[in-house]
């Protein structure tokens, strides 16, 4: 039966990559992108060596990603169960999937490698043999951004390949897996021209279609290659089927938004060689989502008794999704109906900001403008979601939990997902005003609400605690929260230093500028300033577990002072005689006259105005709990005295007596 498991040993990976490379090029074919160039042709093996490599690194990347998501969130690295702290990594599946992952995750930066060599011959049109293919090598990587990023890409799977070869405990599986996704992040941005119309809602879709595949198609492979059948592999193969199950909803969203950018209409699904290729691709996948409901129907509840069924099934998935993501390598090489290439001739406007200009900043038009984020809707969304079928679980089981918590989690994703989807961030993008009405949202309002809604004691109650010693959300959450890192970050005196400090090493750096024209730059931003605001107002209001919090009357003392600081920033903005980020704001050429300067005043106004409101609540809040936390010591030295006839109290007057007697 353990051959049977292991069906997929590195030699039985020659299957799922030849089904792989044959739909590569089968795929190809239909689309024409192996045909010569019109202009300057690189030559025949660079055309067809460019998709080919483009399926190799997909797939080895989808490997070494999914093969740290089994090693971090399913498989126990303890043969025998024991408590947490006794953790032996001595399982043979635990010794097994690190290396699957190193020799995945060594192989990646050998094929990007490979790829950056014929993407710079397919660009600038030479042959891998001429001798002049590496004269412009160099400037290719360094000054143009296509060679840029693929250089990072190289950079950070050198990084992955690193750590999966130093990794040998949970915390070294977590890095990888987390230091693979962001390997990632340069695939997406190669995937969709810079320039383009919806860059940033293509990048954020690629990329999280990226992250759905290779948790499913990489976590798959993984798991049938480094699986024992012992009596833990019913409870790995329900967790990966849970963690499958999500990947399935996430491709099926993540591909819908690339497609709808990628069309005029629904009919060129079935009139365009790319459209019939993508429905190819479509039912591919949908046939793949049914295997998994007969996983979860039918092969997982008899896998104790036997695993062929289910080996059976997985194997064929493994095949079909080998051919889905040839079939992907040959469409992100292929033209789509709607043209990814830079806009002609673009405004200023769209130049820097990489948006049209938006209808005039009337207060309706920000609550009637939307421009989706995928990545961060699906944060909104989900946050919610999540949070009530925790709060329900509680409730089935007879646990109470405060309905102003619910309601004040889920206004504060509410807000959150208008902040990065709605008005303020389409006018954001254009005017420093909005964007710093947008910035103190996200920093000093949306947190408060977050924290009000304890979402880390709600996982800690509501999702059942793993015994075999691996870790799953729960246990991830807490060793995070528990961790010297966020320690160190959530310190109250920290906490308050970096809110506040980093708004000057922010919009007095080119950060700021970064921000504004990039779209990671952008995503960075939302993910600082909100766990910024978050770390500060758990230090001061949070019941979640964490940081020491210091006496109510220090944390006052923090709160001023923070205060005191938004107000001084504020002021500097106010009277500044120079435009920040004056390269962007004061280039883009809106039709309304902006004064950028004086936009930069009314900014600063907002920075103080709006800091001031949450400050107060904040405060209120303090005081509050102070009182609060004074009525229930009150009342637990009354029940103490109830208790023991006050005799705390009585040996006090005991002592102020006898020395009144000694006195004398």
């Amino acid at each position: 039966m353990t051959t049977t498991l292991r069906l997929l040993k590195p030699s039985g990976l020659s299957w799922p990559l030849v089904v792989g490379v044959l739909a590569t090029i089968a795929a190809g074919l239909t689309t024409g992108i192996y045909a010569e160039g019109l202009l300057a042709d690189p030559g025949l093996v660079t055309r067809w060596a460019v998709p080919i490599l483009t399926y190799t690194r997909d797939t080895v990347a989808a490997l070494t990603f999914g093969g740290f998501l089994v090693a971090a969130a399913i498989y126990s690295p303890t043969l025998e169960e024991r408590p947490r702290r006794e953790v032996s990594y001595d399982s043979p599946e635990w010794s097994r999937i690190l290396r699957f992952c190193r020799t995945g995750a060594v192989i990646w930066p050998i094929v990007e490698i490979a790829l950056l060599v014929v993407t710079y011959s397919s660009v600038a049109g030479v042959s891998l043999g001429s001798p002049t293919l590496g004269q412009g090598m160099w400037q290719f990587i360094t000054e143009i951004e296509l060679g840029t990023i693929m250089l990072w890409s190289v950079i950070l799977t050198v990084l992955v390949s690193i750590i999966a070869v130093t990794a040998s405990s949970l915390a070294g599986a977590a890095w990888g897996l987390g230091l693979s996704a962001v390997a990632m992040i340069p695939i997406a941005l190669t995937g969709h021209a810079a320039g383009a119309a919806s860059h940033t809602l293509a990048v954020s879709s690629i990329y999280l279609h990226l992250l759905a595949m290779s948790a499913w198609a990489g976590g798959l492979v993984a798991f049938l290659v480094t699986a024992s059948p012992d009596r833990r592999l019913a409870a790995y193969t329900a967790r990966y089927s849970t963690i499958a199950g999500w990947a399935v909803g996430l491709t099926i969203y993540s591909g819908f938004l690339a497609a709808v950018i990628r069309f005029n209409s629904p009919l060129e699904l079935v009139t365009t060689g790319y459209g019939r290729l993508l429905l190819i691709k479509v039912i591919a996948t949908g046939a793949l989502a049914l295997a998994g409901l007969a996983h979860r129907r039918r092969t997982i509840g008899q896998i104790e008794s036997t695993q062929r069924p289910f080996v059976r099934l997985a194997v064929g998935e493994g095949l079909l999704m080998a051919g889905v993501i040839g079939v992907a390598a040959a469409l992100s090489n292929s033209a789509p109906p709607v043209p990814q290439d830079p806009v002609p001739d673009p405004s200023p406007t769209f130049l820097l900001s990489q948006y049209p200009i938006p209808p005039y900043p009337e207060a309706i038009n920000y609550l009637t403008q939307w421009r989706l984020e995928p990545i961060l809707a699906l944060v909104s969304v989900l946050g919610i979601v999540q949070y009530v079928r925790w709060v329900r679980r509680l409730r089935r089981r007879g646990d109470a939990w405060s309905g102003l918590r619910t309601a004040s989690w889920i206004a504060g994703m509410v807000v959150f997902f208008w902040i990065t989807n709605g008005g303020p961030t389409v006018y954001g993008a254009v005017l420093f005003s909005s964007h710093m009405f947008m910035h103190m949202v996200l920093a000093m309002v949306i947190p408060i609400l977050l924290v009000l809604g304890a979402p880390v004691t709600l996982v800690a109650r509501a999702v059942p605690a793993r015994t075999d010693g691996s870790r799953g959300g729960r246990e991830i959450l807490l060793a995070v929260a528990h961790s010297p890192y966020a320690g160190f970050w959530a310190h109250p005196v920290v906490a308050a230093i970096n809110f506040s400090g980093s708004l000057v090493l922010f919009y007095f750096t080119d950060l700021f500028y970064l921000s504004l024209t990039t779209h990671v730059g952008h995503l960075l931003m939302v993910l600082h300033f909100t766990l910024a605001g978050y770390m500060f107002a758990n230090a001061l209001i949070g019941i979640d577990p964490g940081p020491r919090r210091p006496p109510f009357a220090l944390r006052l003392v923090l709160l001023f002072a923070t205060m005191a600081f938004h107000a001084f920033f504020g002021i500097a903005v106010i009277s500044s005689t120079s435009v920040l980020a004056n390269e962007f704001f004061g280039w883009l050429g809106l039709p309304w006259g902006v004064d950028a300067l004086r936009d930069q005043e009314v900014g600063g106004a907002i920075t103080w105005g709006i800091g001031e409101f949450p400050t107060v609540v904040l405060a209120i809040a303090v005081a509050v709990m102070w009182g609060m936390s004074d009525d229930k010591q009150a009342k637990q030295l009354d029940r103490r005295a109830d208790r023991d006839d006050d005799a705390e109290l009585k040996a006090y007057n005991d002592m102020l007596a006898a020395r009144a007697h000694g006195a004398k």
